[in-house]
């Protein structure tokens, strides 16, 4: 996806899958910036991690409490910051400077991929890691009605709940599954991802088919168990493809400054995840 992008944009850029243990994230991220990479993305477990670890937050990284997207900068002849990819040369230190690109993908993804918007919605949140932290902020941002917090570790869902009554008190929540129905379930656990992986909620305390519809962080596989299960019950659902489009578009608007081919990385996300897609002239025929 970020290959295809940089290549449409004519950018001489590659980039490139790092593997980093937690224990070697404050290493990764200052050898990057020693070596001038223009950026660096970050994935579980590193995103709330890197929170300390880089020299500047953005006010989205302040805002929703994680860093998924790191640009390196330094400053120009005016002594004004700016990302290394506007600069010929170095004329002082590089910093790196944190982002985070997941909250806003999220609501761009419900409304693209759902057609449904959060404001007035009710919410049951599966997962209150980081990933679940964000979506939740982020949606109590766009005024849902009332979101119910479930988490294996249930202290971790109150900790949780507390955080958004402090900064969002006029969303009702709370920890456990609601007794109505809600507009939208959201998965953000990783259960999913293995085919043998149970189901991230208990459908015997709340059915599927009390939801509208049903967004599952996880895109692969296309499919999660969840997902199939909701879609027997007639809710309409979506997985996380959408999110990581739109949260990549905009990490690479940050580290080029230029309007980024959503429709070139699309096409080139799904043919990595799902295979060859067939155009339509061979639909046609």
């Amino acid at each position: 996806m970020q290959n295809a992008g940089m290549a449409a944009l004519g950018l001489n850029w590659r980039y490139l899958a790092c593997d980093v243990a937690p224990e070697d994230l404050a290493a990764a991220i200052a050898g990057a910036q020693a070596m001038h990479f223009l950026g660096l993305n970050l994935t579980i477990p590193h995103k709330l991690l890197a929170v300390s670890l880089v020299d500047e937050l953005d006010l989205s990284a302040e805002t929703w409490g994680a860093v998924n997207t790191i640009r390196f900068e330094a400053e120009d002849a005016d002594g004004i910051w700016r990302p290394l990819a506007e600069l010929s040369e170095l004329l002082g230190p590089v910093r790196s400077r944190g982002f985070n690109t997941d909250a806003d993908a999220i609501v761009r993804s419900l409304a693209e991929d759902l057609a449904i918007e959060p404001r007035g919605a009710r919410v049951l949140l599966l997962g209150a890691g980081g990933a679940g932290r964000t979506a939740a902020l982020r949606l109590a941002d766009e005024g849902v009605t009332a979101l119910w917090l479930v988490n294996r570790t249930e202290e971790k869902a109150r900790e949780l709940a507390r955080e958004v009554t402090d900064r969002f008190p006029a969303v009702a929540v709370e920890v456990g599954y609601p007794d109505s129905g809600v507009e939208i379930i959201l998965n953000a656990t990783s259960l999913g991802l293995k085919v043998a992986d149970a189901l991230p909620l208990d459908i015997q305390r709340f059915p599927l088919n009390r939801a509208d519809v049903v967004f599952d962080m996880i895109y692969r596989p296309a499919e999660t168990p969840l997902l199939q299960a909701a879609r027997q019950a007639g809710c309409r659902t979506a997985n996380g493809l959408g999110m990581l489009l739109y949260q990549g578009a905009a990490a690479l608007e940050l580290w080029s400054g230029r309007p980024a081919p959503v429709d070139i990385m699309r096409t080139a996300l799904q043919r990595e995840i799902y295979g060859p897609q067939p155009d339509s002239a061979s639909e046609s025929r």
